[in-house]
C-alpha cells in the first residue's frame, strides 16, 4: 500500500462560494428472480421492512433498510432490467466485523470468514476494494477500512461487511441544516416532556441518545424510551 497513490479531498475555501445541492444516495435496486424468497431473506437479516406495494400481477416493489442505515434497498417485479444476481460489491459498514458476522450466522445466513487485503492486488479471488487477493483473518493491525466478510442473497447478489472504526477526514455522518433543525426541535419537545419527572442529568446526554435512536430508524416514542433508558441506566451504574 506504500506505493498506492491516493487523494483525500475535504471541503475547502475553493468550494465556499459555490452553491451546492444535497444529493443523497438512498436507494439501491437489487435484481431478484423470486420476490417472496428475497423478502424472506432480507427480513431474516433483521432489516426493517419499509414497504411492500403491488399493483395486480405485473408490478411489485419491496423496500428494506438495514439497521442504522440512511440508505435502503428495493427489489420487486418489473422495476429493473438487470439480471437477477448481477448486483455485486454492495458494502455494509460495521464497527465490529466479528459481531456483525456472528449476528448473520445466528440468523442462519451463510457468511465468509473475515479477510483482509495484502500487498499484492492481482490474484484469483473474487474482487473487492483491495483487489483479487483475500488474506484470511482480520487486518493484523486492526486498521479501519481493511477488514471484510462477504455473503450473498439467494439470487447471488453480493454483499460485503467492511469494518470502519474511524473515518478519513470529512467522511463522517452529516445532516442538512433543515433536517437537523427539525430533529433538534423534536428532541427539545420530547425532552421537555421527560424533564419534569427525570432524575438529575445533563440535557446533552438525553439529546444525544434520542438523536442517535432516530437516526437508527426508531420512532419518536421509541427514541424517547431509549433516551430515558440511557439516562436512568447511566444513573443506576454510578457507584454509591
Amino acid at each position: 500500500m506504500a506505493n498506492l497513490k491516493h487523494e483525500i479531498r475535504s471541503n475547502d475555501a475553493r468550494d465556499a462560494s459555490v452553491a451546492r445541492v444535497d444529493m443523497k444516495l438512498e436507494l439501491v435496486v437489487i435484481p431478484v428472480s423470486d420476490v417472496d424468497r428475497a423478502k424472506e431473506f432480507y427480513a431474516r437479516l433483521g432489516w426493517r421492512l419499509d414497504a411492500d406495494f403491488a399493483t395486480g400481477d405485473d408490478f411489485r416493489v419491496i423496500q428494506f433498510t438495514p439497521f442504522g442505515s440512511g440508505g435502503s434497498v428495493i427489489f420487486g417485479k418489473n422495476i429493473t432490467a438487470a439480471a437477477p444476481g448481477s448486483a455485486q460489491g454492495l458494502y455494509l459498514i460495521v464497527s465490529d466485523i466479528e459481531a456483525a458476522r456472528a449476528e448473520l450466522l445466528r440468523r442462519g445466513v451463510e457468511v465468509s470468514e473475515v479477510f483482509h487485503g495484502g500487498s499484492v492486488y492481482a490474484g484469483t479471488d473474487e474482487p473487492y476494494l483491495f483487489g483479487r487477493v483475500r488474506v484470511s483473518g482480520p487486518d493484523p493491525e486492526h486498521r479501519s477500512y481493511r477488514s471484510f466478510a462477504s455473503f450473498r442473497d439467494p439470487d447471488g447478489n453480493g454483499w460485503l461487511f467492511q469494518e470502519i472504526t474511524s473515518r478519513l477526514p470529512g467522511r463522517g455522518l452529516s445532516l442538512d441544516v433543515t433536517t437537523l433543525t427539525e430533529l433538534l426541535r423534536e428532541t427539545e419537545t420530547r425532552h421537555g416532556q421527560y424533564e419534569p419527572t427525570a432524575p438529575k442529568h445533563h440535557w446533552s446526554s438525553w439529546y444525544a441518545a434520542y438523536i442517535a435512536a432516530r437516526e437508527n430508524g426508531r420512532t419518536p416514542d421509541e427514541a424517547a424510551k431509549d433516551a430515558t433508558l440511557h439516562i436512568e441506566g447511566a444513573r443506576d451504574r454510578v457507584p454509591a
